[in-house]
């Protein structure tokens, strides 16, 4: 006779709305995940109309991932205690209202007000949503298909905001950047009442209120000090202030959380060596990854004077190559285990860097710019169908939402680490070859010059972070196909 957990697993693994589940899941994630990007485009016209300063308009972008990347720990252990689909719904319903107060801001402090608060809502709903992947699927095969879907679109979300952030911008308005999540959150929303279960932590399901006010405060201090840093220097007043009460937070956290009955941030989280891995290595790829969308951006909109619907379908491809090498991932993946396909596909993505490095202001898109973008998307889909499984390998269903929430974060600060690393890096490089070539009043011809100069200097750079990335996941990885398959069931979780 079954036992009643072994029944509870025969049910869950029979479950015949799965796979409608993962497609509200995938819903979501992509309305999160290309939120990020999709205003990019669109800042020009709304920074017209709203009268939003050069040096405020960094906030539209930056006031999203500041309460994102900051409130994800805590966004992932509500998820645990309070149940993953009550978080879910609640995430939905919030992102919908943010962005409806968004797309209809009259002052530019309105819409930084909705931004920042479309974060918070995401960093509920983005750890809800990976985790529902981990407790819905518990065979390894269908689990690794399902991971493909929402590898893919952590990828390829970032270029489809740009390409759906184009359309709307030259067919509708910018407004639209921000009014299209509501239709879509309402959508998914409804969706999931009768195809998403409940689940939910058991035993010690207390809050950590200490470690979850210096996590967040910690992080929200290191992103801020981050964007203080891109657009001020990183020995500005700022941002050097805030590194410190960052490094203060974050330390005070660690104490909390080696000492509390209870902690948000479990230390098993980090040290299970496969998961440790892919939390840094999600870190090293944001970091690589991110700032190729703004350099692309600006060199087509800006050096090549294409249209920002222009510009923003020219990214199409990018998604594309993430779709087929995602779906190849899924594939893969049981076969051969993570180590090797991951790897592969982070020394794709570093070889495609290198091609963007030889850029010139007079490159072709068909025979320059878009290999590069086809061989670096084709990595990146081969990088986070594995990466999502092994983050989340042997977690067990009490921790599923922080270990989310780990992984969501370590690529959100990467990610704004990276970007204003790689832009600082792109701008003195631009001043040097203007000083270099003493050019004091630059044409149209030579400042794209100098700023060609400056993205292939960041091109090489995230190459170089990506190959890191590379030799850490090699090094690191231990798991294989079989262990993977030994976690089907999530009574065999050992986190």
């Amino acid at each position: 006779m079954t036992t009643d957990v072994q029944q509870a697993q025969e049910n869950q693994a029979l479950d015949p709305n799965r796979w409608k589940a993962l497609g509200v899941i995938a819903i979501a994630q992509l309305m999160v995940v290309l939120d990020a990007s999709i205003v990019n485009i669109a800042l020009p016209h709304l920074q017209k109309d709203l009268g939003i300063t050069d040096a405020n308009r960094q906030w539209v972008v930056t006031a999203y991932t500041l309460a994102f990347g900051g409130l994800l720990l805590l966004g992932g252990r509500i998820s645990d205690f309070w149940g993953r689909k009550r978080a879910f719904l609640t995430g939905l319903l919030g992102f919908a209202l943010a962005s409806a107060v968004g797309g209809i801001a009259q002052t530019q402090g309105q819409l930084f007000a909705a931004r920042a608060l479309q974060g918070v809502f995401a960093a509920l709903l983005a750890p809800a949503a990976l985790s529902l992947i981990t407790t819905t699927f518990t065979d390894s095969k269908e689990r690794a298909k399902a991971f493909g879907v929402y590898g893919g679109l952590s990828a390829g979300g970032a270029a489809i905001g740009l390409i759906v952030g184009g359309l709307l911008t030259e067919y509708a308005s910018w407004r639209w950047c921000l009014g299209v999540n509501v239709p879509i959150a309402i959508l998914a929303f409804v969706l999931a009442l009768p195809n998403v279960h409940e689940s939910r932590a058991t035993g010690d399901t207390r809050y950590d209120i200490p470690g979850a006010v210096t996590s967040t405060l910690g992080l929200v201090a290191l992103v801020y000090g981050i964007t203080k840093a891109g657009s001020d220097g990183w020995k500005s007043t700022t941002a050097l202030e805030c590194f410190a009460l960052a490094a203060a937070m974050l330390l005070a956290f660690v104490v909390i959380e080696r000492r509390t009955s209870h902690p948000l941030l479990p230390t098993r989280i980090l040290t299970e060596r496969n998961r440790g891995a892919s939390f840094l290595t999600s870190f090293i790829v944001g970091s690589g990854l991110f700032g190729m969308f703004l350099f692309l951006s600006i060199y087509f909109q800006g050096i090549l004077q294409y249209s920002p619907i222009k510009a923003g379908l020219l990214f199409l491809p990018f998604s594309v190559g993430v779709g087929i090498s995602a779906g190849a991932a899924s594939q893969l993946l049981p076969k051969f285990g993570p180590r090797f396909v991951s790897f592969g596909g982070l020394v794709m993505a570093a070889f495609g860097m290198l091609l963007l490095s030889k850029l010139t202001p007079t490159s072709e898109y068909l025979t320059h710019i878009l290999p590069a973008m086809l061989v670096i998307s084709l990595g990146m889909g081969l990088v986070f169908v594995p990466l999502s499984a092994t983050a989340l390998f042997g977690v067990g269903n009490h921790d599923a939402g922080v270990a989310s929430a780990v992984l969501n974060t370590s690529q959100q600060i990467g990610g704004a680490l990276g970007t204003a690393l790689l832009n600082t890096i792109a701008t003195t490089a631009t001043t040097n070859y203007l000083i270099d070539n003493q050019i004091a009043q630059p044409d149209f011809m030579q400042i794209a010059q100098a700023l060609t100069h400056g993205f292939t200097h960041a091109f090489l750079w995230s190459a170089a972070i990506i190959a890191v990335g590379a030799i850490v996941w090699v090094l690191m990885i231990t798991a294989d196909k079989d262990t993977l398959a030994a976690n089907d069931a999530p009574g065999a979780h050992i986190g």
